[in-house]
């Protein structure tokens, strides 16, 4: 994997994994469907009370996306199997292809600049935009700064995860000849039966 594809797929997955504020800002000024439709990509059928919690938005809003994604038909409704008191909204083939379409069109425009930057600097950017975005995950308005047995773990579990996501990334790939940023994040990365994914950088 070159230097260009594991900044993309880095950058994307802090931007959208991350649980800063600033960062949901932005998805929903976007009118939230692409990120309810990542939700729904990782996690897979959620109700509109989870999708509400994840975006931290209210029912109202979270209600108006989902009719919008509903008109479009990117996702379907349907009781819950497991309480058929509750309602859960699920991707459908049609959404699964717009998420596609959409990472396609942001990973060519990143592979661009980060081809524009280099690789020595693309790495620099790599590495402090998920710095900043781990600080960023700790701050509350109007709470206590965190302290640093808080900082140290945000980070090792930064740490963790794009280890993780490497080693996920690798088997997507190997293994089920997957894009490594839509790949299942879940995969276990014993599955390759014997594919080595790397994770230290050459």
């Amino acid at each position: 994997m070159d230097y260009e594809d594991e900044a993309i797929r880095e950058v994307m997955h802090v931007m959208w994994g991350s649980r800063s504020r600033m960062t949901r800002s932005l998805e929903r000024g976007g009118h939230g469907e692409m990120f309810v439709m990542r939700e729904l990509m990782m996690h897979g059928a959620r109700t509109p009370s989870q999708l509400a919690e994840a975006m931290r938005v209210t029912s109202g809003r979270v209600s108006a996306v989902i009719a919008a994604l509903l008109r479009k038909g990117w996702v379907t409704r349907a009781e819950d199997p497991e309480d058929r008191r509750r309602v859960v909204v699920a991707l459908s083939d049609e959404g699964r292809a717009a998420i596609h379409e959409h990472s396609e069109g942001m990973r060519d425009n990143l592979r661009w600049i980060f081809k524009r930057m280099g690789e020595r600097r693309t790495r620099e950017f790599v590495d402090l935009i998920s710095e900043f975005l781990t600080y960023m995950s700790l701050l509350r308005p109007g709470e206590p700064r965190p302290t640093d047995e808080q900082i140290h773990d945000a980070f090792a579990r930064r740490n963790d995860e794009r280890e993780r996501l490497r080693a996920a990334a690798c088997v997507a790939r190997a293994v089920y000849d997957d894009d490594p940023f839509l790949g299942d994040d879940s995969a276990d990365p014993a599955a390759a039966n014997g594919v080595s994914c790397p994770t230290d950088q050459d």
